[in-house]
């Protein structure tokens, strides 16, 4: 009895697996390829794990409520999680937009989105949406984020200069775009806030100002994305050199 008991649970852990995969996919038809971009002069860190550090720590230093105030996140906005993970900040960012707002959980790896389908569902939080992308392109809806995080996870984009290029028709006008990393090499799992504002510039991004958060949280750069009729050609777009010591 037992193991009947123990394989029907697992046949409905599939079943509901299943479920949520067929409901997560891409949002938007893809951008520009990866082709068309050159490639990053610097190491690119692997994908380790979905989640960074324990949420009580991250909780202890207000790293949610930092990135809010910065970026003036307020109820009834549509931000994007980009790097999703585990959930951390679509949880809390999800509370904080309100039932008139929501997030958008953004992600390359489905198994992660999978499993923060099933926490917002726990949860019970509707205003989460999710959205599957590629390593050179979130995959968003045009238009369609007030504000977008990226925390922790920006040395891991394979081709940066695509992922910005294709990240910018997804912001509305006025958007900003939060980037939370250490000041450490791309190697090590960090990027130097010069190499970051270097990538950024390069596809036409301007920087709006960079905060130092508590404790070992790193830094945290806010941009503003480009305007759509000064947009360069992918062609166009120099790679940064990647700076001394940052291997």
């Amino acid at each position: 009895m037992t193991a009947l008991v123990y394989a029907a649970t697992l046949l409905v852990a599939f079943a509901t697996a299943c479920a949520y995969a067929a409901d997560i996919g891409y949002l938007a038809p893809p951008g520009v390829a990866a082709n068309e971009f050159p490639s990053p002069q610097r190491p690119v860190a692997r994908i380790v794990s979905s989640r960074r550090s324990a949420e009580e720590r991250r909780d202890a230093l207000d790293e949610a409520g930092q990135i809010a105030r910065v970026l003036e996140l307020k109820p009834g906005m549509t931000v994007g999680d980009i790097g999703a993970g585990s959930g951390y900040h679509t949880v809390r960012l999800s509370y904080l937009v309100g039932p008139a707002g929501s997030v958008v959980a953004q992600d390359v790896t489905r198994d992660y989105l999978i499993e923060l389908a099933r926490r917002t569902e726990l949860l019970k939080l509707p205003n989460v949406q999710f959205a599957l992308g590629e390593p050179h392109d979130p995959r968003l809806p045009a238009s369609s984020l007030d504000a977008a995080i990226l925390v922790h996870m920006y040395h891991e984009i394979a081709q940066p200069y695509a992922f910005l290029y294709n990240l910018a028709p997804a912001l509305k006008q006025g958007a900003r775009v939060g980037i939370v990393d250490l000041e450490l090499p791309t190697s090590k799992h960090g990027t130097p806030i010069e190499l970051l504002r270097c990538e950024l510039t390069a596809v036409g991004y301007r920087e709006v100002a960079t905060h130092k958060l508590a404790g070992d949280g790193g830094y945290l750069a806010v941009f503003s994305p480009p305007e759509v009729a000064g947009r360069k050609s992918p062609r166009d777009i120099v790679a940064c050199r990647d700076p001394a010591g940052t291997r």
